[in-house]
């Protein structure tokens, strides 16, 4: 049979319609939940949901809840339905007796993050992805006060750039380039946070006056060539932020992780190759989804690409690149992608993002697709 291969690839898309995702409650969810310290917002809603992103619906219908992603240890968490059979997660207000002792829950605490910041701190406060261009923009180091190839804490820096008087400053050094798999093409560059200091003398590079900072923290050794960057220039990002799903559809695919492993799994942090170029927000929920093989069927019988032989994989190749039908005894079948697991955006770039896996149904690479329907 003589198939187009246009025909082929939209038998095998999925055609979707945006649906609204419905509250289901794991029969295990207990009745009354008290907060822990080391809990997140994450453990909690799994904990209830099957779908743990729609956490904020659970709340919406709470009155005594301004914001459901402020949750601190010590709350008392009660499981009810309305009238009408809806879910609901009332917070317990005041004095909870837990027995033989009472238990005051106090003001003033810090709440509990969406996902284990022993996991994502180094993210929020100690790597960034910056483009090029943003790194130019950047103040470069061009030694201390001292004779010395590396500096150290207590030193002075010069800088070539202007530095405001008493800010606080990071001292970044560039890591590896995240690019896209096929193209090559660098869509960003990990800035690793050396060490911190202070602005002492502004500088004036009109005047070849180099800037001053003072090296007031250290966390490796700095060298000429790293960069200064305002420290408040990534402050605004917080490890509370809401579970969603975005309001359009969006696909993009996993492009470095955390560890040197051929394979990962669950808790692990991954770079995506979509950012606020692609309005991706903090607390997206993606699925991740891995291509299934392509099978060319010829005269020998459906066999996958791998196992062909010459003349079928120049068949598969030539129908994609020239988008022509294919020859008569061979038909190429392009499979779709199937769900391997779950992740979480936390912080946002231009182009990339960083996320964390928080489900798996087998181990992951480095090439697998991300995907993620709205509500």
């Amino acid at each position: 049979m003589r198939l187009p291969l246009s025909g082929l690839l939209l038998a095998t898309c999925v055609a979707f319609g945006v649906q609204a995702e419905q509250l289901q409650i794991k029969p295990d969810a207990p009745a009354q939940y008290v907060v822990k310290k080391g809990d997140t917002l994450w453990d909690i809603s799994n904990l209830y949901l099957s779908s743990p992103w729609l956490w904020p619906k659970l709340w919406s219908w709470n009155p005594q809840v301004k914001n459901p992603n402020l949750i601190y240890p010590g709350n008392v968490l009660a499981l009810v339905y309305d009238a009408n059979g809806q879910p609901q997660l009332q917070l317990v207000k005041g004095v909870v007796k837990l027995s033989p002792s009472v238990r005051v829950i106090e003001k003033n605490q810090i709440a509990i993050p969406t996902l284990p910041l022993s996991v994502i701190e180094p993210y929020l406060t100690h790597e960034v992805a910056l483009t090029e261009a943003d790194i130019d923009m950047h103040p470069i180091i061009l030694g201390s006060n001292r004779n010395v190839k590396i500096n150290t804490l207590d030193q002075l820096l010069y800088v070539k750039g202007n530095v405001v008087n008493n800010a606080l400053y990071g001292i970044y050094r560039k890591g590896d380039d995240y690019k896209e798999l096929e193209s090559q093409q660098t869509l960003a560059t990990e800035m690793r946070l050396v060490a911190t200091a202070r602005g002492i003398r502004s500088g004036d590079i009109a005047n070849g006056t180099p800037g001053t900072v003072y090296v007031e923290e250290v966390k490796q050794e700095i060298r000429a060539g790293d960069r200064l960057i305002p420290l408040n220039t990534f402050a605004n990002y917080s490890a509370q932020v809401k579970m969603s799903r975005p309001s359009t559809a969006m696909i993009g695919q996993i492009i470095a992780t955390n560890n040197q492993l051929r394979e990962f799994s669950s808790m692990s942090v991954v770079v995506l190759n979509v950012g606020k170029a692609q309005q991706v927000q903090e607390g997206f929920m993606f699925d991740i989804k891995r291509q299934s093989p392509t099978v060319i069927e010829g005269h020998s019988g459906p066999r996958y690409v791998e196992d062909a032989n010459s003349l079928e994989k120049l068949i598969k190749a030539t129908s994609e690149f020239f988008g022509d039908d294919n020859s008569e005894g061979s038909t190429v079948w392009t499979m779709p992608k199937e769900k391997v697991g779950e992740l979480m955006v936390f912080r946002v770039f231009d182009k990339v993002s960083y996320a964390l896996v928080t489900k798996t149904s087998e181990p992951l690479r480095i090439g697998d697709f991300v995907e993620a329907l709205p509500n």
